[in-house]
């Protein structure tokens, strides 16, 4: 991800349109519509952003391989993230990045997480939680996968602390940790 350390995830067309007129290169789609595929990929591309899409998170499609097919063909996202390992499989096959998204809420969620990883060989692992930094480390020693780390970071300090432990980058939805971390020029 050229060392951009924050990925913009986007839950709205308003907040779309903000990234749009930011210097990031990257983002992500969440919650987004079926119907808006299409159009927001090619306003997407128009404008050089290279998206990320939540696979599970499509209203309309259920995630599973065929989808993933689907996707790729019709809407050729930059990358698919998905929980489900059919997902992640199809993506791989297909030459889309491939993000493992895992929850991490004990050690015996940990352990399953690092089989999974094995199983489908994503390009990066999204950990959710992202404010648990001995968790981001462990799971990047243990599968050798780049991490990015999600989910309730609030402020500049969980952000790099998450980054301290071995994130590659961090998702988040807040607008103000966008502006904060914003590249001054394109990659």
């Amino acid at each position: 991800m050229n060392g951009q350390r924050i990925l913009p995830a986007v839950r709205s067309m308003k907040d779309f349109d903000k990234l749009i007129k930011m210097n990031y290169e990257y983002g992500v789609f969440l919650d987004i519509h079926i119907g808006m595929l299409k159009s927001v990929y090619t306003y997407a591309n128009e404008h050089g952003k290279k998206m990320f899409l939540h696979v599970d998170l499509i209203q309309g499609l259920k995630s599973d391989e065929y989808a993933t097919e689907f996707l790729c063909q019709l809407v050729k996202p930059y990358g698919l993230i998905s929980t489900k390992s059919s997902v992640i499989t199809k993506a791989k096959q297909k030459g889309v990045v491939a993000i493992q998204r895992t929850f991490i809420i004990d050690s015996n969620a940990f352990e399953r997480s690092v089989q999974l990883v094995e199983k489908t060989n994503p390009d990066y692992i999204e950990v959710l939680p992202g404010v648990v930094p001995k968790v981001i480390s462990q799971l990047h020693e243990r599968t050798g996968k780049n991490i990015i780390a999600g989910g309730l970071i609030e402020n500049e300090t969980e952000v790099e602390a998450a980054l301290a432990a071995g994130a590659v980058a961090v998702t988040t939805s807040n607008v103000e940790l966008w502006r904060y971390f914003a590249p001054q020029q394109m990659y």
